[in-house]
């Protein structure tokens, strides 16, 4: 019941209520853009292409996916664990939606918003002599041999680590890490070395493996971000709502 226009036969002009409305139809008009945006990218989106880091375990995972299954019933998610390098290479080629990636990560041209992030833990045999303190320090671990990842597998992640290590004058024999995580486990648990892992990896359960803090944990923490192409923000606020609901 307000009048907007004050019109003749040779113009039309707002009125000064419609004045102060124009902004905020303007706006209103964005948002329902961008609603319709983000429920068309996702809701009609036949396949979501999700990358997810083989660097960390994600306990939180497999809620996440159900979030987004129950967002978007008529999509199929389709999930491959990969190096966050090699995540970050599919998404510049377009051969991904998104992906969740270890941090530090070179991610250039990408849109990144960490999620979580999460201190290193020890882990060890459950026999162990240090298994029977309650937190350890890096220089409990220089005698010991340790299998440690390979540089190519997470560069910039290695590196930080090394600078972390430089400065507690940390020097362990290390080992070659095995890539799937519950061979490392069992190689832990069979005595062949100790891991530094993210605390996640405590959810696993795994006979003969103990974790224990570390008080250097903090420093060599390893963190998780949501990585997507920039033009995709519809899809990105979709999965950010999805994952923060969860984490």
């Amino acid at each position: 019941g307000t009048r907007l226009f004050e019109r003749s036969t040779q113009h039309v002009a707002l009125t000064a209520s419609g004045e102060r409305l124009l902004p905020l139809a303007r706006r209103i008009q964005r948002l329902l853009a961008e609603a319709e945006s983000a429920v068309r990218e996702c809701r009609d989106l036949p396949t979501l292409r999700l990358g997810i880091t083989s660097a960390a375990y994600l306990p939180w995972l497999d809620e996440v996916l159900s979030a987004l299954q129950a967002h978007a019933p008529s999509t199929s998610i389709e999930h491959r664990f990969a190096s966050s390098p090699q995540l970050v290479r599919l998404l510049r080629s377009h051969r991904l939606d998104a992906a969740l990636i270890a941090l530090p990560t070179e991610a250039t041209g990408l849109d990144v918003v960490e999620l979580d992030r999460m201190p290193m833990c020890v882990t060890l045999p459950s026999a162990h002599p240090l298994a029977r303190k309650r937190s350890l320090d890096l220089a409990d671990l220089n005698d010991q041999p340790l299998f440690w990842f390979e540089r190519a597998r997470q560069p910039a992640f290695f590196d930080h680590c090394e600078r972390v290590f430089q400065h507690h004058a940390f020097s362990a024999k290390r080992k070659r890490e095995p890539a799937d995580q519950h061979v490392l486990l069992a190689e832990v648990a069979a005595g062949r070395a100790l891991a530094l892992l993210p605390s996640s990896f405590r959810a696993l359960r795994q006979r003969g493996v103990a974790y224990r803090p570390l008080a250097q944990g903090a420093e060599l923490s390893i963190g998780i971000g949501l990585a997507t192409p920039p033009d995709a923000t519809a899809l990105r606020r979709v999965l950010m709502r999805a994952l923060k609901g969860k984490l």
